[in-house]
């Protein structure tokens, strides 16, 4: 027998149907991986029919965008916890591209954006003016960046070389795989020393 539609609970608004469209999502995909997930399984999941998941989200791949996104925005504040002790600037700045670096492909929700197909976005998404903008707020903190040198405007190019380094390091990983150890020496040797900008020309 049909499930009846939402659970038997339908949404009091469109904040809160997309909300739970994506709980679905997340579900699925924590049930049987990236590849296994599609609008008829969140709609089976939901107890609604494809078009009602199609009317909030235009495809598959709108779907799965949100679910980073969303996944995203619970990323960086982890982060913004997890090191909220280091006052070292460039410190903070390895342990940051480290722990994304092992933490992103092992996050469902995150390697998302590692399947075939949309690891090219991925890389062009991470290095965008709007996905810079929106991480320098995390880096600014109360760090002393201007103790290293950096004009505020120069902390979008310190970004900018972090989601390189980032995008990289997880698309095209070095053949050797480095221990926690090894990542965060490698990162510190060319991250640290050679962290201090040229004076701007601007």
């Amino acid at each position: 027998m049909r499930r009846h539609g939402w659970g038997g609970s339908p949404p009091t608004g469109e904040d809160e149907a997309r909300e739970r469209i994506l709980d679905a999502a997340v579900t699925c995909l924590d049930r049987g991986g990236p590849a296994e997930v599609s609008v008829s399984d969140v709609a089976e999941e939901l107890g609604v029919t494809r078009p009602t998941v199609y009317r909030y989200y235009a495809s598959r791949d709108e779907l799965l965008t949100a679910v980073t996104e969303r996944a995203h925005r619970g990323f960086r504040t982890e982060l913004d916890g997890l090191f909220a002790a280091i006052q070292d600037p460039m410190e903070y700045v390895v342990e940051v591209v480290a722990h994304v670096v092992e933490q992103l492909p092992r996050s469902p929700h995150l390697a998302v954006l590692l399947t075939a197909g949309r690891s090219e976005r991925f890389e062009r998404g991470a290095v965008s003016a709007e996905a810079i903008a929106r991480n320098v707020s995390l880096v600014r903190r109360d760090l002393d960046w201007a103790a290293m040198g950096y004009a505020d405007n120069q902390l979008d190019e310190l970004v900018e070389v972090m989601h390189r380094m980032i995008t990289s390091l997880i698309v095209a990983p070095p053949e050797k795989p480095r221990s926690a150890t090894e990542l965060r020496a490698f990162l510190r040797r060319w991250l640290g020393p050679r962290g201090t900008p040229a004076p701007s020309s601007s």
